[in-house]
């Protein structure tokens, strides 16, 4: 199936619609009450509002200068417009399989695609699947109305996310639900990466971000701090200074659980 037409899960066109809410400053875009997808300023349409999408920028501790970078969910595009700012060295491939969510790209300011930058209309786990092309990041931020859509977070989804990355290559996987669900889940990625995972809190919410390396179990434990990327924007970096540090303390602590006898 082509990439543009998502058949496996719920079509796009029985997809929910996405609310958006627009202050005087912000622009902020729901699914329902309860969850906010997205945050963005008006002047400043690349910063990242939200602290879970600045942990999951931790992987620049592991791949400060990534090639290629895959993502599952579009949202209101604040990882994409990120990276694409900040990494232009990098290669952006984008799956949203919501059309709703598609259509309110001009209204979060998410670039047009371009030679290194696409959205692809597609479901995540198809993508996963039958994608022929290697990343050094796949950040997974995939939801519904109902949370983490099960197609998102079975044994296989995770098998394909560590064999479309390179050797070396880190998932980055937002994950929020019941506690029950939450461990069955970081099971399934700990038995796809071979045991490696490092997970981080977002102290504003109740998200928690896993990351793990593909055929490197020991890259969480040995990151040598939080070093800006060459060439990174100084003050982008700055911003995301104490979300880069909750990701290497959490390293340490992991190093030290990992060697107490």
């Amino acid at each position: 199936m082509p990439p543009h037409e998502p058949a496996g899960r719920q079509h796009s066109e029985q997809q929910p619609k996405a609310v958006v809410y627009e202050a005087l400053t912000t622009k902020s875009l729901f699914f329902s009450l309860q969850d906010v997808q997205s945050h963005m300023l008006i002047l400043r349409p690349d910063a990242l509002q939200l602290e879970y999408t600045r942990i999951m920028m931790g992987f620049l501790l592991h791949r400060p200068q990534p090639t290629r970078i895959a993502m599952i969910g579009l949202g209101g595009g604040s990882l994409a417009k990120f990276c694409y700012r900040y990494l232009p060295e990098a290669v952006i491939e984008v799956v949203e399989i919501n059309r709703h969510v598609l259509a309110l790209r001009d209204t979060f300011a998410i670039p047009a695609d371009d030679q290194r930058f696409c959205v692809h209309l597609a479901d995540g786990a198809e993508f996963v699947q039958a994608t022929c092309h290697k990343y050094d990041v796949l950040l997974a931020d995939g939801f519904d109305v109902g949370g983490l859509p099960e197609a998102l977070s079975t044994q296989k989804y995770y098998d394909d996310c560590y064999q479309l990355l390179q050797p070396g290559g880190i998932l980055v996987a937002n994950l929020h639900g019941p506690k029950a669900e939450l461990e069955t889940v970081l099971a399934r990625i700990r038995a796809s990466f071979h045991g490696c995972l490092l997970l981080v809190q977002d102290p504003e919410a109740t998200n928690r971000i896993a990351f793990a390396v593909k055929d490197a179990p020991q890259a969480l434990l040995s990151m040598a701090g939080v070093r800006r990327p060459p060439a990174f924007d100084e003050q982008a970096w700055c911003d995301l200074v104490p979300s880069m540090a909750r990701v290497f303390l959490a390293s340490r602590e992991l190093a030290r659980s990992n060697a107490t006898p």
